[in-house]
């Protein structure tokens, strides 16, 4: 096993580009990583990464091992997911990311018990509005809201999620409930932006008579979490746009008031996404198919999260 054990740690090391980052991602010392390289270097006999005290750059001879090396661990993987697919007791850690809003109320709630189910199976639950990257954060599966933007990924579908723009009563009474988008822009009503590090997304997407047009609405407020955009909204400060479930219970208690009614959101997708290499482990198709069942009619609107 030490053999693929260095081929694991090489890849990483090619795809995060240091040691530090594939130390930390492998859960060992950066000491055992670099000598795990210098092992495959030396039964090689090739230097696979130029090394200097700012960088690491993979050699002509590294980048043509790299797409050899992922084929052999992808092979390694699927015979061993043929072994637990007959043996029918899936081992072995699952990283997944989602939302944080997705995370906190439809995902992490339901880990406990699919962890019951397989007590061989260990889980890391990322929650983080950013977009994550699969490859080079060693992700298993992720879930996310809208589209993806690497066609290269395998992505399953969930559904459409219904969205509102909400404010509360102290908002409305205060500035009035515009009746469009148009009216956000005309009235400069306070609006409340999720935005974080490389976001491409900064005007809000609403049904006209016409149909989807693009609304650049203004605002004081921004964060990366939306669970800050809901407790301002909350607070008073502003309107927010969100998924119908992020926001049910404060709707059904009177916290939040529709807004904007003549004009509301188009709905965003809400999917998961797994890398090809993935594809045939039991492990990421089982929790898949045991969140999704748990957490579709939430996400469609036909309940309300637990």
């Amino acid at each position: 096993m030490s053999y693929l054990d260095n081929i694991r740690t090489f890849v990483r090391v090619y795809e995060l580009g240091n040691m530090s980052a594939a130390a930390r991602d492998l859960r060992i010392s950066p000491a055992v990583t670099s000598a795990r390289v210098s092992q495959l270097e030396a039964h090689l006999n090739v230097r696979l990464f130029q090394r200097t005290t700012r960088s690491l750059t993979p050699t002509e001879q590294g980048r043509a091992f790299y797409g050899g090396a992922c084929a052999i661990l992808e092979t390694v993987a699927y015979a061993e997911t043929q072994v637990v697919d007959i043996t029918e007791n899936p081992r072995g850690s699952l990283f997944v990311a989602a939302p944080l809003g997705v995370g906190r109320r439809l995902i992490a709630p339901h880990v406990p018990a699919f962890l019951r189910l397989y007590p061989q199976i260990t889980l890391r639950l990322r929650l983080t509005d950013r977009t994550v990257d699969l490859t080079t954060e060693g992700l298993d599966l992720a879930f996310f809201l809208g589209e993806p933007e690497d066609s290269n990924l395998q992505m399953r579908k969930i559904a459409d999620v219904e969205r509102i723009l909400c404010a509360s009563p102290d908002y409305i009474g205060a500035r009035g409930n515009p009746a469009s988008g148009a009216d956000l822009i005309a009235d400069k009503h306070e609006c409340l932006n999720l935005r974080f590090p490389g976001a491409t997304e900064f005007q809000w997407r609403l049904m006209t008579p016409d149909g989807p047009k693009r609304f650049r609405v203004q605002g004081r407020y921004e964060s990366d979490d939306g669970d800050v955009l809901t407790d301002w909204a909350l607070g008073g400060n502003g309107i927010a746009l969100k998924p119908v479930f992020e926001v049910a219970e404060h709707l059904k208690a009177g916290r939040l008031l529709p807004v904007a009614t003549q004009t509301p959101p188009v709905p965003i997708q809400m999917a998961c996404l797994f890398t090809h290499r993935r594809r045939q482990d039991p492990k990421t198709r089982l929790f898949m198919d045991f969140v999704i069942d748990r957490i579709s009619a939430v996400v469609r609107g036909d309940q309300e999260p637990r």
